[in-house]
């Protein structure tokens, strides 16, 4: 029986930790999936000259084949994999065409978690998605925890205090209620 395990990760750098290690475990690229927000990283990748996925990732493997895409409610989100394809390809479970939430319900999410995984790349996280068997499962967790993911139970409490409640697509780039770069002086 088939099996997705999930995780989130502060920044990219984590997450790209875990899907390395998951590719030296030999977990198949194909089965993998990365999908990161960093506003002023994004930028600083194409501005210097070179496709995103050899910057980021080098070498062969998923790493190498990361792309801007433009994400409804994120922004232009830096992407690898099965999962984001589902997010291009269309509808899935009920959702609209395109959209994340759509694609992670499609990969057996249930909403709430799509909107905390959802909210979570807005944010500036990332998040890294395995399709695997049940009796892989454990062993593709195990490696994932390694890489230092958030505790999604703290960080859905720490959004829902701050009064969020779901993932909004047309909500646009995060910007944290401390982010005072957009106040004129």
């Amino acid at each position: 029986m088939a099996s997705t395990i999930t995780r989130s990760y502060d920044d990219r750098s984590a997450a790209e930790t875990a899907v390395s290690r998951l590719e030296a475990a030999g977990v198949q690229p194909d089965d993998i999936s990365i999908v990161s927000y960093s506003p002023g990283q994004i930028e600083d990748d194409a501005t210097t000259g070179g496709e995103i996925g050899g910057i980021a990732g080098g070498g062969a493997g998923l790493l190498a084949g990361l792309a801007a895409l433009p994400i409804p409610g994120v922004g232009a989100a830096l992407a690898a994999g099965w999962l984001i394809g589902a997010t291009a390809v269309g509808a899935t479970a009920g959702a609209a065409a395109g959209s994340l939430i759509g694609a992670l319900t499609g990969a057996g999410m249930s909403e709430e978690e799509a909107h905390y995984f959802a909210e979570t790349i807005r944010r500036g996280g990332a998040v890294v998605s395995v399709r695997t068997t049940e009796s892989h499962a454990a062993a593709i967790g195990k490696i994932m925890e390694g890489a230092g993911p958030i505790d999604a139970v703290a960080r859905r409490a720490e959004y829902e205090r701050e009064g969020w409640t779901r993932f909004d697509e047309k909500a646009g780039p995060y910007r944290s209620p401390h982010d005072l770069s957009s106040v004129v002086s």
